[in-house]
Order: structure tokens, then sequence, then C-alpha cells
């Protein structure tokens, strides 16, 4: 619309224009040498108009036959580098497709077409990878870290390519060198902190787990959990170099991180109890198991509790289960004090409290073994004993990534190398067998007495 009304109101002016110089003929005269030119003023203007047209066409054209050369050797590169393009785009479609013998095709047409190696190197490296042939494709690589823009693409395909063969030395250099490059990128940052925790590079793991937080690369709960299984291993390090300051320095900071984390509860009460204070060590343990009971604490308490005797574990057991009095584990504590004690009553009360319609092996276990202790019943106890291989299993440290299932915690996964993957629940049943097939005594539940085998 601004430029319609632009457009007539120049018109306007040119009308008016040509009104007034039409009003107003004027004369002109022009003498050179012997000529004499006599017009009007308006024929004179048109003359020098049509002049000055004809003058800009000329110099158009001039300026065309110029530039003609440059401009078709121009639309030459331009077709070439569309080409080039189409190329490369269709080098990655075959690479993402799989198709390891159009990848190589498109390879070189790309890269004859497209005066760019940064864009063609990476093509070429991953078909490379896709044929099989890794040194090649780590020679690709290799080439991109002579180039600024190029040097992360190769640090990552380098670094793909050593923690395929397991060479974690060389892994280790070149995640480094990446992380500098890119410290905020998770990929970077998550396998370098796996490499580290790998090679037991403990202080080194905390640095990078502590920007990975700061960059928002890991959620704040996660990064305090790891940051205590990176401080329970490192106090386990000072342990073994005999420092016992700094070893219980760092195991109470990992349980100040995360009081629910059970191998620290039970370092530092065994710390605590090695240092005289086991009224401290006794209200670790007990934290702990309001929060997250586990049989792995027991042992530490009754030795916090001083409890040597049947009876003493029975109190102390007692006293313990209170601050989380309808856990299983809890009801599970108390029946192996009883058992100990010996308080046949007491023991078969808590286990079948534990049990329920559906005693776990372990409960299985516990009953096997009143049984045998209370009544010298050896064929009941044979029943229970039966039932605990059928039963649910207990629970165990099982690993998240692999499933890999151990009875002892570690922070890396024997069988997978996670780090910090182990949980406790229960493991994963391999087969199970049908109640009631052959050999197999029929469930009951508790307090029943198991089925007489036939």
């Amino acid at each position: 619309m601004a430029r319609a009304l632009w457009f007539l109101f120049v018109l306007g002016l040119l009308v008016i224009a040509a009104v007034w110089l039409a009003d107003n003929p004027g004369s002109v005269t022009l003498h050179w040498q012997d000529y004499r030119l006599d017009t009007s003023v308006a024929l004179l203007l048109v003359a020098v108009a049509l002049i000055a047209a004809a003058a800009a066409a000329a110099y158009r054209l001039w300026r065309f036959i110029r530039r003609a050369p440059a401009s078709l050797s121009r639309a030459g590169r331009e077709r070439r580098r569309r080409r080039g393009y189409l190329a490369l785009t269709q080098g990655l479609v075959a690479v993402a497709a799989g198709d390891a013998e159009e990848a190589r095709h498109q390879v070189k047409r790309a890269d004859g077409l497209l005066d760019d190696p940064p864009l063609t190197l990476l093509l070429s490296a991953q078909a490379a990878q896709l044929a099989g042939d890794e040194g090649t494709g780590g020679k690709y690589f290799a080439a991109m870290l002579d180039r600024p823009e190029t040097e992360f693409l190769g640090l990552r395909g380098l670094l793909i390519q050593a923690i395929k063969r397991g060479d974690r030395n060389e892994a280790l250099g070149l995640a480094r060198r990446a992380y500098g490059l890119k410290p905020k990128s998770a990929w970077v940052a998550s396998n370098l902190f796996a490499l580290q925790t790998g090679a037991g590079l403990w202080a080194d793991a905390e640095t990078t787990l502590a920007r990975s937080v700061k960059n928002n690369l890991v959620e704040a709960a996660e990064g305090r959990h790891r940051r205590a299984v990176l401080a329970y291993q490192r106090s386990l390090e000072a342990g073994k170099r005999e420092r016992g300051a700094e070893a219980l320095k760092r195991v109470r900071a990992a349980h100040d991180l995360d009081p629910g984390f059970i191998p620290a509860a039970v370092r530092l009460a065994r710390l605590l109890i090695g240092a005289g204070r086991a009224r401290k060590a006794a209200a670790v343990i007990e934290d702990t198991w309001s929060r997250a009971p586990h049989p792995d604490l027991l042992d530490a308490y009754w030795a916090a509790r001083g409890a040597a005797d049947g009876l003493e574990k029975v109190q102390a057991a007692e006293r313990l289960a209170k601050f989380n009095a309808d856990h299983v584990e809890s009801h599970l504590a108390m029946a192996a004090a009883a058992l100990e004690a010996p308080l046949w009553g007491e023991a078969r009360k808590h286990l079948e409290a534990a049990g329920g319609t559906d005693p776990s092996a372990r409960v299985c276990r516990l009953m096997a073994a009143l049984e045998e202790s209370e009544h010298e019943n050896m064929a009941r106890a044979h029943e229970w004993l039966m039932r605990a291989s059928v039963a649910e299993r207990d629970p165990a440290w099982v690993c998240e990534h692999c499933g890999n299932a151990v009875a002892q915690w570690s922070a890396l996964c024997g069988k997978c190398d996670g780090f910090d993957s182990f949980a406790w629940r229960m493991p994963p049943r391999v087969a199970v067998l049908a109640a009631g097939g052959p050999g197999t005594p029929a469930p009951a539940a508790l307090p029943a007495a198991p089925a007489q085998a036939e």
C-alpha cells in the first residue's frame, strides 16, 4: 500500500512538471562550432533523458560482458557444491541404513565435488567403520584433530574406538581432551566419569561430578548419592594406606551425604567402634535402620552395643527394631537373636510375622533351624529347606545394568564395570518350579506345618 501511494505521488509530480513545462515552454539555443540548435526546454530535457538511458544501458552491457567469465565460473562452482552436498547427504543416509558400498561411493563423489575436507572427513570415517575398517576410520578421525572445527568430532570417534577395543588409558586421555573442549557435553562428562571411576581415580571423579552437577548434567539428588559413594571409596583407600583419621572423616562425609547408604553406615560404625565411640556407632546404625533396614547393619549394631550372647543380642535387637517396628528386617533381626538366645516362642512369633502366607527363602531356612533346634524334628526341618529352594529368593545386591547379583556391595560391578549400579532388591529368577510338581512340597501358610513328603 505504501509503495503504491509513493508511486502515485511521484507520478503526480511528473504530471505537474509536464503541465508546467507545456505552459512555459521556453527556448534554448546551442552554439557549437558552425552549428546552431534552437529547441524548447522540454525537448532538451527529453533528449538528455534518452542520452542518459542509452549510456546506462551501454554501461550495464559492458559490465555484463566483463563479468561473464566470473559469473559462469561461479555458477559452475555452485552446481558442483549442490551436487557435492547431495552426495554428502546420500552418504549419510547410506551410513544410517548400513549400506557400506553406497556410503563409500558417495564419499568419493562428495570428496571430488566439495573442496571442503572437514565436511567429508566424518563421512569418510563413518563409511570406513561401517565397512569394518577401524584402522582407516581412525586415520580419518585423527586427521580431524588438526582442524579446530572438527577436533571434537575426531576426539569423539577416537574415544569410541578406544572404548570398543578396551584401551582404557588411551580412552581416558581422549576423554580428558574432549572434556577440555566441551565440558558441558553430557556424553563427554559421563564417559570421563565412567573412565575415572573404572580406573579408581576417585578424586578426579569427584571433580568431574561436581562440575557436572554445576552444569546441570546430573540431578542434585543423584549427585549427592554419587558423592557419598566416592567419599566411601576414598575412605577405603585411606584405610589401606593406614590413614585412620582421614578414613573416618571421609566415611562420615559419605554418611552425611546419604544416611541411607548401607555400606557407609556399616563402615562408619565399625570405625567409630575402633575409635572407642561405640554409643555414637550405635546411633549411626539406628538412624540408618529407621531409613532403610538392612541385615548388614546387625553385626555392627551388636558390636556397638557389646552384645556377646543370645540374650544380649535379643535386647539389642528389640531396641533396634523399635526404629522401624513393622519392617520385615526388624522381625528377622528379632528372630535371629531369639534363635541364638534360645527363645523358641519369640523366634516363631517373629518368623510368622515376617513370612506371612508366602515366606521367603530366608524365613524358610530360619524355620528349618527352629524346627531342628526346638523339636529336633529333622523331617520338618528338611521340608522347610525344600520350601526354601522354591520360595521367593532373598534380596541381594543386584546390578541395575546387567542383573548381576552379589552378596557384598561394591562401587563397580565386576561383570559390566557399572559404577554405583547395585541396588538391594529381589534378584531375577532364572527358573521357577510349578507348585505341586514332582518333588515340590505344597506351600502352606505360616505357621501351618508343611505337608509330609510322600
